[in-house]
């Protein structure tokens, strides 16, 4: 439903997005993920629309963002990061001129005005004035106007920024749910955000792309070794010395445990190996309690640090460090 075919955008000689290219399979939700600065919303912009590239190509359900415009939007819901609402209009005004200018009949629009409040629980504001919601509730009136036309297309930049706790949690639910319907791909610095919400993860940093995978593969082709967690009822004298007698393994982390009558560790091992089999049978040979034993890959905040600010701590050719 959205591919980006070699994308590069300059702001003067200022290259934000160079050489961007992806998909996104229909029904799938993309996480785009960089750090403040890195071009995420410049590629949201020129998958929208709103922005020409300075050269390269994107296509929305096969149309061509710029060459195609108009065929391209109908199949696209924009959620920008500064919303654009008029303020001195009351929500059910707003979103019917939004179907409007969309070309929306107005049964059409009066259906769906209907069923985008209730989506996004709205039943009780949808006579107030903009200008006197929360932002946490304009950001759900962003999110009414660019679902009402019924895209096949969602792109959403920043949804959950600047909006208090309990609503970025609702908000996050509104997002999943709007996925199981819609192509989506979701602009965020937030990393939990992108962890529970999204199928697949760019991350995006200084206009070009580091990384893409699912969450729990980044975090496991990335690091170069493996990790395992593993807790055990038993003396801890005993059982470090034992772990660090099994081949393979690198680390082990004694991680502290509130109340627990166990030990919890974190052992590092060598990429490719898999020791769960070695590590329960020490465990069980020696007479302890397996309480639990399982694989971990690097955290999503593990893996954007890495990727975004370990690169720039690199020694340059002079040996000094940049």
């Amino acid at each position: 439903m959205i591919d980006a075919i070699d994308i590069t955008k300059f702001y003067g000689d200022f290259p934000a997005v160079t050489g961007l290219s992806f998909s996104v399979e229909q029904g799938e939700i993309l996480g785009f993920l960089g750090p403040n600065g890195a071009g995420k919303s410049t590629t949201m912009k020129i998958l929208t629309g709103f922005i020409p590239p300075s050269s390269g190509t994107a296509k929305i359900a096969g149309y061509d963002i710029v060459e195609q415009s108009l065929q391209a939007r109908k199949h696209i819901g924009y959620l920008p990061e500064t919303v654009p609402l008029y303020e001195d209009m009351a929500v059910s005004d707003y979103l019917t001129f939004m179907g409007q200018i969309r070309g929306m009949s107005s049964s059409q629009v009066k259906t769906r005005i209907d069923e985008v409040v209730q989506l996004c629980r709205l039943e009780e504001y949808k006579d107030t004035i903009i200008g006197k919601l929360s932002k946490g509730y304009r950001q759900r009136v962003g999110i009414s106007q660019a679902i009402l036309h019924e895209p096949d297309v969602l792109v959403l930049d920043e949804p959950t920024i600047g909006i208090d706790p309990i609503q970025v949690v609702e908000t996050r639910q509104l997002i999943k749910d709007l996925g199981e319907d819609h192509t989506l791909i979701l602009s965020s610095h937030i990393l939990p955000e992108v962890s529970m919400i999204c199928d697949r993860v760019i991350i995006i940093h200084e206009g070009q792309i580091v990384a893409v995978d699912d969450p729990t593969n980044l975090g496991t082709n990335l690091a170069g070794v493996e990790r395992v967690e593993l807790e055990v009822k038993g003396p801890n004298r005993e059982i470090m010395p034992a772990l660090e007698l099994i081949g393979g393994v690198q680390v082990i982390e004694r991680v502290p445990v509130t109340g627990g009558a166990y030990h919890r560790y974190q052992i590092t091992v060598d990429m490719g190996k898999d020791l769960r089999h070695e590590l329960a049978t020490m465990v069980v040979n020696s007479g302890w309690e397996l309480l639990k034993l399982q694989s971990l890959g690097m955290s999503l905040e593990e893996i954007f640090l890495r990727l975004t600010i370990e690169e720039e701590q690199l020694p340059n050719p002079t040996g000094e460090m940049s």
